[in-house]
C-alpha cells in the first residue's frame, strides 16, 4: 500500500519544507497543517479515510489520532516524531535533512518478533511473614489461587487459602511456569479446637505456580527479580508496595504473548568440546540465568530470557543471534536514516542509539531546553546492550561520522563497555562513545561541543552476520591497513605455534569448534584460517605440550581468507613397505626411549614394529612367536587306535 505523510508544524513552533521532505524521503507529504489536533481535526479525519497508509508527522498527540481512526473505523495510521528530535532546536532551521531521514526511517517496514504463547491460569504462591502475607492472600483469594508459605510462628485464622511453612530452596522458571523447591515444609492441621496445628516437617517438596509474590524481605528468589516476568518483590514493611503487588498480581491472568528474543544455532557454539570448556561469554553475562552448559553448546530458556541481547553481542561464534529486531533491520535502518540525510543535502551526520529514556531525556530538552543539534539523528531502541561493535562499525561504515550510545540508569553496561573497546581498536580513536548524563540541559551542551570527525567519503553496505558485518566495515573504516591489534577478548585472532614443542598430534585440531585448524590428510601438517578463528581458547586448553598461544587481532587482508601452515614435519616411511606414516621425529623419539629398554620392545625384531606402519606392524605381529592374534592349537585328530589303547580287555 503507498504510504503518505501527514505533516504538522505545531502551530507555527517549527519549520518544515515539505517539498525537501518529500524529495529527501521519496513518498507523498500533505501540505504542512498547524493545528491538526485541534482545530484541523476534520481535515485530519478526511486524511486518515485516504487510500493507502498513513505516516502522522506527531508523537504526541498519538492517542487523539488513535482514537479518531477507531471512531472511523480506519486503519490505525503510523506515527513519527519530528517535532521533538528535529524541528525543536537551536538548529531547527536546519533540520530539514534529519527530518527526511526520521521521516523514511518511520516508512520501513519492521519485521515481525517471534513469540510465543504463555499462559497463567491464576496459581498464585506467596511468601512471607504471616502478618503481611495473609491479609494479602485475603485480598487476592477471590481472583487467584493462593498459596501462602508463611516464613515465621504465624498462624491463620481463615482457610479461603492454602498454608504451609517452610523454606524455598530453589526457583526455576517464569510466569505461568514457575517450580519450586521447598525444604521443612509443615502443612496445615486443620482439626481441633484452638489455633490449627502443623505437620511434621519434610524435605524436597515440589511446587508448580504462575506467579510468585516474594514478600521475605530477603535474598531474591532469581536472578535479575526485576527482569523475571511473573516474580513480584516488595519489602514486607512498605505496605504501599505490598498494595501495589495486589494489583499486579491481579492482572496476570490469561494468555500472553511472549517474544522470542533469541535464536541459538546449536552447531556453531563453542562452549565446550571434549568437556574442556572454551567460550563462556553468554553464560557470564546473562543478567537473568536464562542461559546454561548443555553439553558441548549452551541451552536458552525463552521463558526467562528478558531479551537484553548482551549474549549476541559478544557470541563470537554467532551461534547466539538477536531478533527483536534481526541485526539485518537494525542495519538497514542505519543505512537509511545516513543516505537519506545525504539525500536531503545534510552532510557528515551523527548517530544517537538510545532507549526509552533517552527518548523521553531528548523530549525534555526539546521542550525547554535547545533540543538536539541538527546533524545528530537519533535511533531509539528496545535495549541498548545488545549494540555490539559490529553494529558500531557497521554505522560508521554506512557514513555516521561519529556513533554515541546514550545510556540510561538501568542500562546493562558491562557488554558494551567490552564491545566499545573492541570497536575502537578497529576504527580508531573519536568516533564512538557512550553518554553515560541523565540530565536533558548537560546532554544537549555534550552533543553541540562534540568534536565532529569527518565521515567516511565513500560509505559502504556490510552485510551478513555479526562477523562479517565487523570485517567489512572495518576493511572500509581501515584501507590498506596491517593486522590490527586487539584487547584479550576479542573474537578475532590468529594462533602463535612453538614448533619446537608441537608434536603434531592434531589434538587442537579434533577440538577446534569453528574448522580454523585444520590438519592435511596425507601429510604431517598443522593448517589455520585465521578468518575462522574465534579465540574460543580450546587449542590452548587441550594442547599437551603447552605449544599454543592466542594473539588477538584482525587480519584485513584476503590471506586471513586462506589456509596456511602453521607447523608441518617430514613423515616416517614405513621400513617395510615405504607407506609414508606419522612424524618422523616423533618415530625416532618413540625408538630411542623405548627401544632395548622397554620390555615390549627388548628384542629388535620387536622394536622395527616402532617403525613398520599399521599393516605392516599387525603382519609382522601375526608371524610372530607370541603372536597376539593367534588362537589355541588344533586339537589332534583321534583315531582307532587311541580307543583300543584305553582299552584294558586286549
Amino acid at each position: 500500500m503507498v504510504k503518505k505523510l501527514i505533516l504538522c508544524d505545531c502551530g507555527g513552533s517549527q519549520n518544515m519544507d515539505r517539498a525537501a521532505i518529500e524529495a529527501g524521503c521519496d513518498v507523498s507529504c500533505s501540505r504542512v497543517h498547524t493545528a491538526l489536533c485541534t482545530a484541523e481535526l476534520g481535515t485530519a479525519a478526511e486524511l486518515l479515510q485516504q487510500e493507502g497508509e498513513v505516516v502522522i508527522a506527531c508523537g504526541q498527540e498519538q492517542v487523539t489520532f488513535t482514537e479518531l481512526a477507531a471512531e472511523l473505523e480506519v486503519d490505525t495510521p503510523g506515527f513519527v516524531d519530528l517535532r521533538d528530535r528535529a524541528g525543536w532546536s537551536e538548529q531547527g532551521a536546519d533540520a530539514t535533512p534529519k527530518m527526511a531521514a526520521l521521516a523514511a526511517e518511520a516508512l520501513l517496514p519492521a519485521p515481525v518478533t517471534p513469540s510465543a504463547d504463555v499462559v497463567s491460569e491464576g496459581v498464585c504462591f506467596i511468601a512471607g511473614p504471616g502478618e503481611v502475607a495473609f491479609d494479602l492472600a485475603a485480598q487476592l483469594s477471590d481472583s487467584l489461587a493462593v498459596t501462602v508459605l508463611v516464613t515465621d510462628d504465624a498462624r491463620p485464622l481463615s482457610r479461603a487459602y492454602d498454608v504451609v511453612r517452610g523454606r524455598v530452596r530453589q526457583v526455576s522458571g517464569a510466569l505461568g511456569g514457575f517450580e519450586l523447591r521447598l525444604d521443612a515444609v509443615q502443612q496445615i492441621e486443620p482439626g481441633g479446637r484452638g489455633g490449627f496445628g502443623w505437620t511434621a516437617p519434610r524435605d524436597g517438596a515440589v511446587s508448580q505456580c504462575d506467579i510468585i509474590i516474594d514478600l521475605t524481605g530477603d535474598i531474591p528468589m532469581v536472578q535479575a527479580p526485576h527482569k523475571r516476568e511473573g516474580y513480584l518483590r516488595a519489602d514486607p514493611r512498605d505496605l504501599v508496595a505490598v498494595a501495589r503487588l495486589a494489583f499486579e498480581a491481579a492482572q496476570l491472568i490469561g494468555t500472553f504473548e511472549k517474544p522470542l528474543y533469541v535464536r541459538l544455532e546449536e552447531s556453531l557454539c563453542a562452549h565446550s568440546r571434549a568437556e574442556q570448556v572454551g567460550c563462556s561469554n553468554c553464560l557470564d553475562i546473562c543478567p537473568t540465568g536464562a542461559i546454561t552448559p548443555a553439553g558441548d553448546h549452551v541451552a536458552i530458556d525463552p521463558m526467562i530470557c528478558a531479551g537484553c541481547g548482551a549474549c549476541a553481542a559478544l557470541c563470537p561464534s554467532t551461534a547466539i543471534t538477536y531478533e527483536d529486531p534481526p541485526v539485518s533491520f537494525l542495519l538497514a535502518r542505519m543505512q537509511l536514516l545516513a543516505r537519506t540525510f545525504r539525500q536531503a543535502g545534510g552532510h557528515a551526520p551523527r548517530l544517537l542509539v538510545h532507549d526509552a529514556h533517552g527518548a523521553e531525556m531528548i523530549r525534555l530538552a526539546a521542550r525547554f531546553g535547545r533540543g538536539l543539534p541538527a546533524d545528530v539523528i537519533p535511533l531509539e531502541l528496545g535495549v541498548l546492550s545488545g549494540f555490539g561493535h559490529a553494529e558500531m562499525l557497521a554505522g560508521l561504515a554506512h557514513g555516521f561520522a561519529r556513533v554515541d550510545i546514550l545510556l540510561a540508569p538501568t542500562t546493562e553496561r558491562d557488554a558494551l563497555i567490552r564491545e566499545l573497546a573492541l570497536a575502537e581498536a578497529l576504527a580508531g580513536p573519536n568516533r564512538l562513545g557512550l553518554i553515560d548524563e541523565s540530565d536533558p540541559d548537560a546532554l544537549t551542551d555534550l552533543l553541540y561541543a562534540q568534536e565532529k570527525p569527518a565521515p567516511l567519503p565513500d560509505p559502504v553496505l556490510p552485510l551478513g552476520n555479526r562477523r562479517q558485518i565487523a570485517r567489512l566495515a572495518a576493511q572500509a573504516l581501515n584501507p590498506g591497513g596491517p593486522s590490527i591489534k586487539l584487547p584479550d577478548s576479542a573474537p578475532y585472532g590468529t594462533i602463535a605455534v612453538d614448533t619446537d614443542a608441537c608434536t603434531l598430534c592434531l589434538s587442537c585440531v579434533s577440538l577446534c569448534p569453528s574448522g580454523a585448524l585444520i590438519d592435511n590428510p596425507d601429510l604431517p601438517q598443522l593448517n589455520f584460517q585465521e578468518d575462522a578463528c574465534l579465540q574460543c581458547g580450546l587449542c590452548h586448553t587441550i594442547c599437551p605440550e603447552n605449544a599454543i598461544t592466542l594473539v588477538p587481532q584482525l587480519d584485513l587482508s584476503d590471506a586471513a581468507l586462506s589456509q596456511r601452515v602453521l607447523n608441518e614435519e617430514e613423515p616416517f616411511a614405513c621400513i617395510e613397505c615405504g607407506a609414508l606414516f606419522g612424524v618422523k621425529s616423533t618415530v625416532e623419539r618413540i625408538m630411542e626411549k623405548l627401544a632395548g629398554t622397554h620390555p615390549m620392545f627388548a628384542s629388535s625384531e620387536q622394536a622395527r614394529m616402532i617403525q613398520m606402519c599399521d599393516d605392516c606392524r599387525v603382519k609382522a605381529q601375526f608371524h610372530t612367536q607370541d603372536n597376539p592374534f593367534a588362537a589355541a592349537p588344533k586339537p589332534r585328530v583321534t583315531t582307532t587306535d587311541d580307543y583300543f589303547t584305553k582299552r584294558k580287555d586286549h
